[in-house]
């Protein structure tokens, strides 16, 4: 997104967009500089606005759905998912609307505009938090993917590990050092979201392959007879039972976030009427991902469904040519992560710069500043992802903090707020409700967590 230190004025003219410049201006073309308009950018196009934001949904979150379907059944894990898409959709319309009237060109302008300074920065900071704790899950899963992991205290082979044995060129410090340099670093060197567009739509190719062939096994060994009738509701025995069942939303929140790349993918479109569209599209194509990832990714696995259900694919899956599916799930997904990660990056280095350097001129007429602020996080992210070995954990408290209020507390806020007069009496209730259901939700799902690791620490 663009950051809230993108405090401008905006005028649409013809589908075109235009904008006067004031204190700083969102990261743009340098085609844009001295002139106040695009001269050699056109606009982004329709499926390559809807790859970015479909891209920037589906990420690392897809892996623990099937284990959020384990812990609410079947039926009601599906139906929730619907939800949650639907109530993205309600939140993100809002956004838009309210960015509309405020003539703003970025989530932390409409927070500026709403709440003042404070606004803004609690935006930019919640935005870094999500950002920075997805980036590291992404690089988790890469490194358990290509070089294995032992965190569970049963150790899981990786990909290079399986094809060439344990050698130090495929140990998991230097595959990911190798991926931030060869992949990373070139990939987070575009300063337009439109750069990557191409990327994006690999990507979400890539994610579909994983699904396509998890749904095809899972077919298959249904058809065989070798998988039970999964569990259609939760096994609810006790209180701490039903506690329980609120820990799948925090990751149902993480993997519907992308609202902070809405005015990115916004402020390049040639149409600006069109992101509306792009966002239904967007979410209705990663919804039936997700449904079709958590459906069969639950059916293949059933009650031995992990945390990160690409852990499950080292074994044996029972069907010819196991290893080589396996290994093409695996490969695919990490290369999935590989290309979304930058979309991720782009929305953390333009809050992350407005936050530290909210009166500096733009971000990309400072190659310094971009390649020094570039570098630094990406170090920092793979430091971290060398160190923390658990994704289920990051989920919990990016979705249960960061993320629900970048996703549901803020629009709904700034609904409830209504600084230019415009919402209705029913977005005033939905955004209420909205409010209540995210806190109490997640506050549930924290207190949960917290119980379990309490009780884990005590036995």
């Amino acid at each position: 997104m663009w950051s809230a230190m993108t405090i401008g004025t905006e005028e649409r003219s013809r589908g075109k967009i235009k904008y006067v410049l004031e204190e700083n201006a969102p990261l743009l073309p340098s085609s844009l500089e001295g002139h106040g308009e695009f001269n050699e950018f056109n606009g982004a196009s329709f499926s390559g606005a809807v790859f970015n934001l479909s891209t920037t949904i589906v990420g690392a979150g897809i892996m623990s759905l099937p284990a959020t379907i384990k812990v609410l059944g079947l039926l009601p894990g599906i139906a929730i998912i619907v939800f949650f898409a639907f109530l993205t959709e309600a939140s993100i319309e809002l956004l838009i609307r309210f960015s509309r009237a405020g003539k703003s060109v970025s989530y932390g302008n409409v927070m500026d505009d709403t709440f003042g300074k404070a606004g803004r920065m609690l935006l930019q900071i919640c935005v870094v938090i999500n950002n920075v704790g997805v980036m590291i899950v992404y690089m988790i899963i890469i490194g358990d993917v290509l070089s294995g992991t032992s965190s569970s205290g049963v150790h899981h082979s990786g990909v290079l590990e399986g094809w060439f044995g344990e050698q130090w060129w495929n140990g998991r410090f230097f595959v990911l050092l190798l991926t931030s340099i060869l992949i990373f670093a070139p990939l987070a060197g575009f300063k337009r979201i439109d750069s990557l567009r191409y990327t994006s739509a690999l990507s979400v190719a890539l994610a579909v392959v994983f699904v396509v062939i998890t749904a095809g096994i899972a077919v298959i060994k249904l058809l065989s007879g070798s998988i039970p009738m999964p569990r259609l509701f939760p096994v609810v025995t006790d209180l701490a039972s039903v506690w329980s069942l609120f820990t799948a939303v925090p990751v149902l929140v993480t993997a519907f976030i992308c609202h902070y790349n809405v005015h990115s993918i916004d402020n390049e479109l040639e149409d600006s009427s069109q992101i509306k569209p792009i966002v239904r599209t967007s979410l209705a194509l990663c919804t039936t991902v997700y449904i079709t990832t958590s459906f069969f990714g639950y059916l293949l696995f059933g009650e031995s469904t992990l945390h990160d259900v690409l852990a499950n694919f080292d074994a044996d899956l029972g069907i010819p040519y196991s290893a080589i599916l396996s290994d093409v799930v695996r490969v695919s997904y990490a290369a999935h992560l590989m290309l979304v990660f930058p979309i991720i990056f782009h929305a953390l280095r333009i809050n992350l710069d407005g936050l530290i350097f909210p009166r500096a001129r733009p971000l990309s007429t400072d190659n310094c500043r971009f390649v020094s602020m570039s570098v630094i996080l990406l170090s920092l992210v793979f430091l971290a992802a060398n160190f923390i070995p658990s994704i289920w954990d990051a989920f919990q408290f990016t979705g249960a903090t960061a993320a629900v209020c970048i996703g549901y507390i803020f629009p709904a806020s700034m609904t409830l707020r209504d600084p230019h007069g415009i919402a209705t009496l029913r977005d005033k209730l939905l955004s209420a409700i909205m409010i209540v259901l995210a806190v109490l939700s997640n506050g549930v799902a924290i207190y949960s967590d917290a119980s379990s690791l309490f009780n884990v620490s005590k036995a």
